[in-house]
């Protein structure tokens, strides 16, 4: 499914059920946490794989579901 997915700089918006405390903030390095209702969204750059794997195992480790995670178009840009 992620075959051809460069998460190299990528912008995305993972939602994940239930509310993640605002004290993660500090560990998400610049992802924003939105709460929606019952869900959580976490918007911004993902500055590679590592990163990807490290907020998906904390999702793990709470025990919350993870509902989806969606690429954006709009790709990173330095300037």
């Amino acid at each position: 499914m992620f075959k051809n997915l460069n998460l190299s700089r990528m912008t995305c918006i993972i939602k994940i059920e239930g509310h993640l405390d605002k004290k993660w903030d500090d560990w998400l390095e610049g992802m924003e946490i939105i709460h929606e209702a019952d869900f959580t969204i976490l918007t911004g750059v993902v500055k590679d794989q590592a990163f990807m794997h490290g907020i998906l195992n904390l999702i793990r480790d709470l025990n919350l579901k993870l509902i989806s995670l969606n690429p954006t178009e709009e790709l990173y840009n330095k300037s």
